[in-house]
C-alpha cells in the first residue's frame, strides 16, 4: 500500500473499515487455498493482505481508544 492510501483508510468511518476487514479477510481465505492448490504465483500478496488486514484492525482499534 501506499503512503497515500494509508492515510486515506486511516480517515475512513469504523463501520466502513469494518466491512472492508471482512472483505479482505474473505479474499485472504481464497488466497490461501488457492496457494495450496498451487494456483498462486506470487505469494507475497498473501503477506500484502494480511498487513492490510492488521492496518484497518488498527485503525479500528485507534477510533475505539479515542472515545
Amino acid at each position: 500500500m501506499k503512503k497515500k492510501e494509508i492515510q486515506e483508510m486511516k480517515l475512513r468511518p469504523v463501520g466502513q473499515l469494518a466491512a472492508l476487514v471482512v472483505e479482505e479477510q474473505a479474499k485472504l481465505r481464497a488466497l490461501r487455498f488457492a496457494l495450496a492448490a498451487g494456483k498462486v504465483k506470487d505469494v507475497r500478496v498473501i503477506h500484502e493482505a494480511k498487513k492490510k488486514v492488521a492496518r484497518m484492525k488498527t485503525f479500528i482499534r485507534e477510533h475505539e481508544r479515542k472515545n
